[in-house]
């Protein structure tokens, strides 16, 4: 079944939540959405049933959603689990619930928790916790899983069995939508990923395969026959085994640290292929600034500007973090220059 968000609007009072977008979440497809805890937790009330959208409407295989449905299941950062059970004894009040046809062996295989079948919830790790919570859904089986943080704080293995399963979910027709505030776990556990803010919603752009001389071949892409006073360029960073490609207006600073390379992006950073020299040539037409000889900052992120003594300065951004930058005392000159001060 497809989930769909249909000129979606959220608006708490006069405050907006996120604006009108469209999104489709077809069968056999991971959807990751990247987005504030605000934004996330406003999705979750939507398709709860508890708030309704400010304009637009939620579709299940085109059809108006209505709460509650048994076509929807969700993974909640919260495990809601009854901790005085055992996990077979929680598996086995969860199947009886859904009239699951599945075994409890196979539930119990898929989330590799065999060992510890008969032990109370209670004493279980975090991250088992998490597993058992995941064997939950499996045995409701609906058409469409909701993921909120699915893989914060897991340890390694949970992880590796968490990208298991929901590649399983893929491959049987499964949709599937993952809410996160982590870059990194949208980008890796996606097929499409976007972000959800106040500008609405943006897909990023993933690739899979080498990331070895992306740069030139992005540049070999760039008509030859046109002459223009700003260049497209994307910024290719790559995590794991995805190559991602970063709008320039969307890094907020980049800082050269012990050899390394890193775009820092709404409080993550990823590493990057290019040296700073590279970048600062490539990112000029974008407002980019090298402040520092180890950071190049995006000036249209810049809040204040700090002097502290005559020959140390900061750059503070307006980002999530409000991240602050030294500004070399030969830069100041410049800047101030750029901004027209004397």
């Amino acid at each position: 079944m497809m989930l769909k968000f249909i000129n979606a609007e959220k608006r708490v009072h006069d405050t907006l939540i996120f604006p009108s977008f469209d999104l489709s979440v077809n069968p056999g497809q991971i959807v990751a959405v990247y987005s504030s805890v605000n934004v996330r937790e406003q999705i979750l009330r939507l398709l709860l049933g508890k708030t309704q959208l400010s304009q637009g409407e939620i579709q299940i295989d085109n059809c108006h959603f209505k709460h509650p449905s048994k076509d929807i299941g969700f993974l909640f950062l919260n495990t809601g689990l009854y901790e005085r059970l055992s996990i077979e004894e929680m598996l086995r009040f969860i199947k009886k619930i859904y009239g699951s046809d599945q075994t409890l062996e196979q539930v119990i295989k898929a989330v590799h928790l065999e060992g510890k079948r008969n032990t109370k919830i209670i004493k279980l790790s975090y991250s088992e916790k998490k597993r058992v919570q995941l064997a939950c859904l499996l045995l409701q089986n609906p058409a469409v899983c909701i993921f909120e943080e699915p893989d914060q704080n897991l340890d390694l293995e949970s992880k590796r069995i968490l990208l298991s399963v929901l590649h399983k979910l893929r491959d049987t027709g499964k949709s599937i939508l993952i809410l996160t505030g982590n870059m990194e776990s949208a980008i890796t556990a996606g097929n499409e990923v976007y972000t959800l803010d106040g500008n609405g919603l943006t897909r990023i752009q993933i690739e899979s395969g080498d990331s070895e001389n992306i740069g030139g071949q992005l540049e070999a892409e760039k008509p030859t026959d046109m002459i223009q006073p700003l260049q497209f360029k994307k910024i290719p960073t790559k995590i794991k085994d995805k190559i991602v490609l970063f709008n320039p207006p969307e890094i907020d600073y980049i800082e050269s640290s012990e050899g390394q390379t890193l775009l820092h992006i709404k409080g993550e950073s990823f590493p990057s292929d290019f040296t700073l020299q590279e970048l600062e040539k490539r990112l000029l037409p974008f407002g980019f600034f090298r402040c520092h000889r180890s950071y190049i900052v995006n000036l249209q992120k810049v809040r204040e500007v700090i002097t502290w003594t005559r020959n140390s300065y900061t750059l503070v951004l307006e980002d999530t973090n409000k991240s602050t930058i030294p500004l070399s005392k030969s830069k100041m000159a410049v800047l101030m220059e750029m901004l027209g001060l004397k």
